[in-house]
C-alpha cells in the first residue's frame, strides 16, 4: 500500500491505517528509536507511542512524506523518552557519541539538545545540507538525525571506519565555517 492511500485511512479513521503504518515502516521506525534508547522494549514503546501520535495528529495534518512524518515523530518521543529517564547523564549509545561531537561546534547556554533541534527545523542547516554531495549528505544525516553508529553508516556506505570518522570531522568543520560565514556566533 502507497503513502497516499495509508493516509487516507487515517482520514477515514479506519483502524488499519495503523496496521498498514506498521507494516511498511514498523521496522524502520523501530530503527530509528533504537539508536537514540538502545534498549528494545523502550524503542517498542515509542514506535507504539509513535502510531497514537500519527493517528491523533492525522487528520488535520497531512504529510507530503509519510515516512519522514514518522521519523520525526519517533525521534522526539525517543529524545524525550531518554530525557525523562534520566536528565542528567542523557542516556548512552550514539545518541550521546553524536551530541557529544558536536558539542565542540555548538557551545551555547542552551543543551545541546534544544540547539540540534532547533538547527535542523531552521532553513539554514537546509541550505547547508543541500551543497553536500548526496554521499555527504547521507554520512551527516545518519549520524547526527538518525544516529546510527559509526560502524553502521561505514557498513551502509562501503567505507572504512577510518574515511567514516574522517569524512565525519570535515562535515563538522565545514558546518562550523559555514554556520560562522552565516553570521551564527559559536
Amino acid at each position: 500500500m502507497d503513502d497516499r492511500e495509508i493516509i487516507a485511512l487515517y482520514f477515514r479513521r479506519a483502524e488499519s491505517a495503523i496496521d498498514e503504518t506498521a507494516k511498511k515502516y514498523g521496522k524502520y521506525c523501530f530503527s530509528i528509536s533504537n539508536n537514540i534508547l538502545r534498549n528494545r522494549q523502550d524503542a517498542e514503546e515509542s514506535v507504539n507511542d509513535t502510531y497514537i501520535r500519527t493517528w491523533n495528529s492525522i487528520p488535520p495534518n497531512k504529510p507530503n512524506c509519510l515516512s519522514a512524518y514518522l521519523a520525526k515523530i519517533v525521534r522526539n518521543i525517543s529524545l524525550n523518552r531518554i530525557k525523562a529517564q534520566n536528565a542528567q547523564k542523557r542516556g548512552s549509545g550514539e545518541y550521546k557519541l553524536a551530541y557529544d561531537e558536536l558539542t565542540g561546534i555548538i557551545s551555547s547556554p542552551q543543551s545541546v539538545d534544544d540547539i540540534i533541534d532547533e538547527i535542523f527545523l531552521r532553513d539554514l542547516i537546509n541550505r547547508w545540507l543541500e551543497t553536500l554531495s548526496p554521499e555527504q549528505r547521507m554520512v551527516f544525516v545518519g549520524r547526527y538525525w538518525y544516529f546510527d553508529s559509526i560502524s553502521t553508516i561505514s557498513s551502509k556506505m562501503n567505507f572504512s571506519v577510518s574515511k567514516t570518522k574522517m569524512l565525519l570531522l570535515r562535515l563538522r568543520n565545514e558546518l562550523r565555517e559555514y554556520l560562522e560565514s552565516e553570521g551564527v556566533h559559536l
